[in-house]
């Protein structure tokens, strides 16, 4: 018998899985399990649970050190990443904050739009000065319906919003008839 092979009990169960300080097996999670835990975390299970489903399926893998240092290593550059996205997006927003913009609409002589303004026309606006902002970042309590200065809600990320001006004016094509 080879020295690499795992040793087994009488009834043919794999002994050399590590328990965990309440009995059950430790393990680290491969991929995300629904009800159980996200890629990354240290598990425990019962013994038929991991090597019945979790290992074989290729879902988790046996708790090592060295598996743990690989995982911490990984989310730290993933921390890192997501820093530099957020400061990114941060000086995005600044820039936003201090722009305004202005969008000409149709217009009837009490001010009211024939259309409406919405986040679409707000993003075209944006692209004209450079300023590239998904429509899905435009919070808006409703299309705007009128003539007027509104003060609109942005958020690029969960943690990262402001608000910015849009000055909606009649179309020039209107006075020239």
């Amino acid at each position: 018998m080879s020295a690499t092979t795992t040793k087994t009990s009488r009834r043919g169960r794999s002994t050399n899985l590590p328990k965990g300080p309440r009995g059950g097996v430790e393990l680290l999670l491969i991929h995300n399990v629904e009800h159980l835990g996200k890629q990354g975390d240290v598990v425990e299970v019962k013994r038929g649970y991991a090597s019945n489903y979790l290992l074989p399926q290729g879902l988790a893998t046996i708790a090592t050190d060295h598996h743990k240092r690989m995982v911490e290593k990984h989310r730290a550059k993933l921390e890192e990443i997501a820093r530099e996205r957020l400061a990114g997006l941060r000086s995005q927003l600044a820039e936003l904050v201090r722009t305004s913009v202005t969008i000409e609409a149709n217009a009837n002589d009490e001010g009211h739009l024939y259309g409406s303004v919405g986040p679409a026309e707000i993003t075209r606006s944006l692209k004209q000065l450079d300023l590239m902002v998904s429509p899905d970042c435009i919070i808006l309590q409703g299309p705007l319906k009128e003539v007027g200065l509104y003060t609109v809600k942005i958020r690029l990320a969960a943690e990262v919003e402001g608000e910015m001006k849009v000055w909606v004016v009649p179309s020039s094509s209107e006075g020239s008839k």
